[in-house]
């Protein structure tokens, strides 16, 4: 059965891609829970290691910190619940997209609006599921883009929310695929995973790269242009996709940035100074350039007559 299923994928990139859509419908909604739980949960830690702290320094103090955590709280408990009631979501309730459509966008219990990002993520996540299986077909490099991309959106997501890149998904990133180039790496079809030699390199390009363009930044003008966090998903974008691809992603994702920043402030009124998360910009420009850099990269050589 197996057999038969692997040469049915492997002959129907159309019956892939549509297999890996629905997947990422399911996958979607997972990272709703990731993009709404893993921040909270860093919260909840970074809490009780400060209670923790201050009681060894202060008890009396430690006191008006709440050391107990409560109930569990993790991505698996408790249910997903109406942030609004509280009432848990019954199954038929939270099915992707489908649901949100049949409730109009609504808690079936206190009608309470329920925001268009999650069904907009579920989307996402599964057209981006559907063009990696389309684009690399069944096989490794898939399995691995596929993993990319879901990483991708849940740090965006996050980055979009709270200004912040969880080292809790970036260095399992990074070292994913350092481990898939070492364990695997063996010029796979479509360049997923890279050889070790590549991803080594590519790691430790992008985080020194930004590491390098923060200190000068800081250097000329006193301020921090952007978090460690960005240092380490760029690293893990090096380690999949090689130091090759680097100037690329940081092209598009600063074209971006600036483009869309600059919409902000002219027809939204942003203030110039408000902090923009840089992470998204990345986890774009790294998709992206993990599907379409070497062509995207051609044919700019072709064009400028720099191509031999």
């Amino acid at each position: 059965m197996g057999n038969e299923l692997t040469a049915l994928y492997a002959g129907s990139g159309a019956l892939f891609a549509v297999s890996a859509g629905i997947l990422g419908l399911l996958v979607g909604s997972f990272l709703n829970v990731v993009i709404y739980r893993l921040p909270l949960m860093l919260e909840r830690g970074w809490r009780a290691e400060a209670a923790d702290l201050l009681a060894a320094a202060d008890a009396a103090h430690a006191a008006t910190l709440p050391a107990d955590p409560g109930p569990a709280f993790n991505l698996l408990a408790p249910r997903s619940a109406c942030p609004h009631c509280k009432t848990p979501i019954k199954a038929h309730h939270n099915v992707p997209v489908l649901s949100w459509l049949w409730l109009r966008g609504r808690c079936a219990a206190c009608e309470a609006g329920i925001s268009v990002r999650y069904p907009a993520v579920e989307l996402a996540t599964a057209l981006a599921s559907a063009t990696v299986a389309w684009h690399f077909g069944f096989g490794l490099p898939a399995a691995c883009a596929l993993l990319v991309t879901w990483t991708l959106i849940a740090l965006a997501g996050i980055d979009i929310d709270h200004q912040l890149l969880p080292d809790g998904l970036t260095l399992p990133l990074m070292w994913g695929g350092l481990a898939a180039a070492a364990l695997l790496g063996h010029g796979a079809a479509g360049g997923l995973p890279l050889g070790p030699r590549a991803s080594i390199l590519g790691a430790a390009a992008g985080y020194l790269s930004l590491w390098l363009v923060f200190h000068a930044f800081r250097a000329v003008t006193g301020k921090e242009g952007m978090g460690y966090g960005d240092f380490k998903l760029f690293a893990a974008l090096g380690a999949w996709l090689g130091w090759q691809l680097l100037p690329l992603v940081l092209v598009l994702a600063a074209a971006a940035g600036a483009v869309l920043g600059i919409a902000l402030i002219v027809f939204r009124g942003r203030d110039r100074a408000a902090p923009l998360p840089f992470g998204p910009y990345l986890a774009m420009a790294g998709w992206l350039a993990m599907l379409y850099g070497s062509s995207m990269i051609d044919s700019y050589l072709h064009v400028s007559g720099l191509a031999r």
